[in-house]
């Protein structure tokens, strides 16, 4: 069973992930920052990743602490629902279209987290999120679930619309990646045998 369950408590933020790596994509997302919940919900349904993140953060000061803190905790949630990441197809790749954004993913699933963030949000806002927030929570969420994961807008104007094709082409990529490959459903892939 590739599922994980993870609770995280700071003097900021109280947060606990639930995730079923073999799911369908149904989400039940409250942190309490509705564009943040908005793009979690679209993380789900495209990666077809059961996931249920349940968070109480600092919201009087800001999201920041929130939104970090949600990627910390859903990385730690990820990487424990791989395991030893035997079987899987370790890569993957997606070109996200959104109206006027494109947003390319590739990610591998190396346990060696990078973050190459090549997107660019031209507004500071959308609506009352910080657009910044959008890079934190992959650069927390790549950190702590061991991901090298590039993210490269190729076109965009409107910013709501550059976010949300970045997640949804992180989605798409991290749902190839983590599905069984039945041609070595037994094996590790990588050639040093661990990952």
């Amino acid at each position: 069973m590739r599922k994980a369950k993870v609770t995280r408590a700071t003097a900021e933020t109280d947060i606990t992930v639930d995730i079923n790596l073999d799911g369908t994509g149904v989400y039940d997302n409250k942190t309490g920052v509705g564009f943040f919940d908005h793009m979690l919900d679209q993380l789900a349904r495209h990666s077809l990743i059961d996931m249920t993140i349940s968070a109480k953060g600092d919201l009087h000061i800001d999201d920041h602490h929130t939104v970090e803190d949600t990627g910390i905790a859903l990385g730690q949630a990820f990487a424990e629902a791989l395991g030893d990441k035997r079987g899987i197809r370790r890569y993957g790749e997606c070109h996200l279209p959104m109206d006027d954004a494109q947003v390319r993913c590739a990610l591998d699933l190396s346990a060696r987290p990078f973050l190459v963030w090549n997107v660019d949000l031209p507004t500071q806002k959308i609506g009352a999120f910080d657009c910044e927030l959008v890079r934190e929570f992959f650069q927390a969420f790549a950190t702590h679930g061991g991901i090298t994961l590039h993210v490269d807008q190729l076109h965009g104007f409107n910013s709501h619309h550059i976010a949300e094709a970045a997640f949804k082409a992180v989605a798409r990529a991290l749902r190839i990646a983590v599905e069984k490959d039945p041609r070595k459903s037994d094996a590790v892939p990588s050639t040093k045998g661990t990952l």
